[in-house]
């Protein structure tokens, strides 16, 4: 995308912004498919708002691309449900992976790095590979919601992404917990079936545990770190604007 391009769709998003926050999940996605066509794709790590937004996806432009960032570390039932989707739905996940095998990391690192700085651990198995591919787009559609994290509160519908330098779409961020599993139990859409032993947030096998009564719905990832977030949709100073590399 050339510099010109570049402020032009800056500007385009802000002046959409404010009207698609009056759109409905189904508007946003529609408006996202016909908009950027091949060059948007949805992110998921296939927990229960990602599964709505797939499932929500499939009824609307079936031939939508869909990526996960794969760090090696996931729990057996994701990998399950992958399978799953790409039977059921009928296309390919696009697995994103570190430069470094696991096994590199920890020679590199040492050992557990997650246990010691589960920062740099996310961001060598997740964010660096994120950055990769949102590099070959124009834009990402991710199933983040207000009420999850302070991190992600103020996420518009539409909104222009400063970290990575495209549209970040966020059809369901007004959304709340019970309309995701009503639309996941309406529409018959899969889940992560972890889901049903307390796990209602899941990452990575090292640094996710079930959460017990009364806990927050996030208590279970980094439970031993003042830590809510792998990175992914934390606010970063916006870096140089691409050029030619989309």
């Amino acid at each position: 995308m050339i510099e010109q391009d570049f402020d032009q769709l800056k500007q385009q998003i802000s002046e959409i912004q404010p009207v698609a926050e009056h759109w409905s999940a189904q508007q946003v996605l529609r408006w996202a498919f016909d908009k950027f066509g091949s060059k948007v794709a949805i992110s998921s790590a296939f927990g229960a708002e990602g599964m709505t937004l797939i499932g929500m996806a499939s009824r609307i432009h079936p031939a939508f691309r869909l990526f996960t960032v794969d760090t090696e570390f996931l729990f057996p039932e994701t990998y399950n449900l992958m399978d799953q989707i790409e039977e059921r739905y009928g296309i390919r996940i696009e697995k994103l992976y570190s430069l470094l095998s696991p096994h590199e990391q920890e020679h590199q690192h040492g050992p557990a790095l997650w246990s010691r700085d589960p920062d740099r651990c996310c961001e060598l198995r997740k964010v660096e590979p994120l950055r990769r591919k949102l590099a070959e787009l124009d834009a990402w559609i991710t199933s983040i919601r207000r009420d999850q994290t302070s991190f992600r509160a103020g996420a518009r519908k539409i909104e222009w992404d400063a970290k990575f330098g495209l549209v970040k779409i966020n059809p369901i961020a007004d959304w709340s917990t019970k309309q995701v599993w009503r639309y996941l139990h309406d529409h018959q859409v899969p889940y992560n079936p972890l889901h049903d032993r307390n796990f209602p947030s899941i990452g990575c096998t090292h640094c996710t545990r079930a959460i017990r009564a009364g806990e927050d719905p996030r208590a279970g990832r980094w439970s031993d770190f003042a830590k809510t977030e792998c990175g992914l949709h934390v606010i970063e100073p916006a870096a140089s604007p691409k050029v030619d590399c989309m």
